[in-house]
């Protein structure tokens, strides 16, 4: 730990790489947690940030943030996002019943599994059902011309295929006017909790388990398998000191996911990267699509964007989504995600290790290829030793790969 100077309008305690207490060991694991272990591929160091996000927040899809931003404006979108400059809530609350759930859930199963467009414009259940109403018309044709001519048209019949007709364009209708409208029920009835959070003020983790500070937790990609043996990876952040923090109930330690959308090992350091740099007041939040509305607000950020070191103007990324389409983001984010796979993730030294005892003595090493290694793990991959610890890099040179 170090001297360094709390920054100016933050709580006491904030959280900065440069300023992590000295903690107690941590507990002795038990079976399940010795269990556990054998699913951690690795443990993401402390501090030395890169500066590069994942590419999903990067260059998120519009749908996922630019629209809602220009609908309700910069003062409502601040508190419907899950992320602003004051918390990363990874809660969703909403104020409505059960019984409305219930007549919501079985409305968009109806509406979008009978639309004829798919989510994304593609096309949609809509056209499977109709088939089968066509299938019925043309069985009801050839019974009523072939088989059985001296009978009359069972007009009746008919009814048959035009409600397959009808409820496949009722549907897609209701599926067109939830998407235009829903976003006005959920502005005002979901709300993403301020007490299940990563608090960047306070540099606390809020929780149902009570609220603990950011440094007592550690970050691990797991891996997990299905039946036929593809591998997942996930980015888990867990609670280095469960006997003050495990569930009542279930006895699992408090831990958060941070999913990906892409199976890239690299994009899950860039996630842990990303959520340490919005956690450390002495970093400005991540130039990200989602933040940017909110840059202003955060002190550190409003200074290092004043004084110009940003190298961005203030709606960089609202005039980029104005401007582009889909598919020029597409071909954006593929470009990033190249960004990250090259960046050197391994062989960085861990700040923990100075502030933890016997923190060094599991975890000292990582595979030279993060990727590599995560694909195919049995074959021979080349592992490097952490260095010593030292002190982190300056903001400003953590931040110039961003740009």
């Amino acid at each position: 730990m170090s001297d360094a100077a709390q920054p100016e309008g933050y709580e006491e305690t904030a959280f900065t790489a440069d300023r992590i207490p000295r903690q107690a060991p941590p507990p002795p694991k038990g079976k399940l947690g010795k269990l556990g272990d054998a699913f951690d591929m690795a443990r993401l160091p402390w501090g030395h940030y890169i500066g590069i996000n994942p590419s999903e927040f990067e260059y998120e899809y519009a749908g996922g943030w630019y629209c809602d931003y220009k609908y309700m404006g910069e003062h409502d979108f601040h508190d419907f996002n899950h992320i602003n400059e004051l918390r990363w809530s990874k809660f969703v609350d909403e104020d409505i019943s059960l019984i409305y759930r219930f007549f919501r859930f079985w409305f968009v199963v109806v509406s979008h599994g009978f639309s004829f467009i798919a989510s994304g414009g593609g096309k949609g259940g809509g056209w499977f059902f109709s088939a089968i109403g066509v299938f019925v018309l043309l069985l009801l044709l050839v019974s009523a011309f072939l088989v059985n001519p001296d009978e009359p048209f069972p007009y009746d019949g008919l009814l048959v295929p035009l409600s397959f007709f009808l409820l496949c364009g009722v549907a897609t209708i209701l599926k067109s006017l939830f998407e235009k409208y829903s976003i006005r029920f959920y502005k005002s009835n979901q709300n993403w909790s301020d007490d299940v959070a990563f608090c960047r003020r306070s540099g606390l983790v809020k929780s149902f388990q009570g609220n603990f500070p950011f440094y007592e937790f550690d970050a691990f990609i797991e891996m997990a398998a299905d039946m036929k043996g593809n591998q997942r990876h996930t980015l888990k952040v867990r609670h280095r000191y469960p006997q003050f923090s495990k569930d009542k109930r279930s006895g699992l330690p408090l831990e958060f996911t941070f999913p990906t959308d892409t199976g890239s090992i690299a994009e899950r350091y860039a996630m842990w990267d990303m959520l340490s740099r919005y956690m450390d007041v002495s970093q400005p939040l991540p130039d990200i699509p989602r933040l940017e509305p909110f840059r202003h607000l955060d002190p550190t950020t409003r200074a290092y964007d004043e004084a110009g070191t940003r190298g961005r103007p203030a709606t960089y990324w609202r005039d980029l989504y104005a401007r582009v389409d889909e598919k020029e983001l597409n071909r954006l984010r593929a470009e990033h995600h190249e960004k990250v796979n090259a960046a050197p993730w391994g062989s960085r030294p861990d700040l923990m290790a100075q502030s933890v005892p016997g923190y060094e003595d599991s975890y000292t090493a990582e595979p030279e290829d993060v990727n590599a290694y995560a694909h195919a793990p049995t074959k021979d991959v080349r592992f490097v030793e952490r260095p010593e610890a030292g002190s982190s890099e300056s903001a400003s040179d953590q931040h110039d790969s961003q740009r």
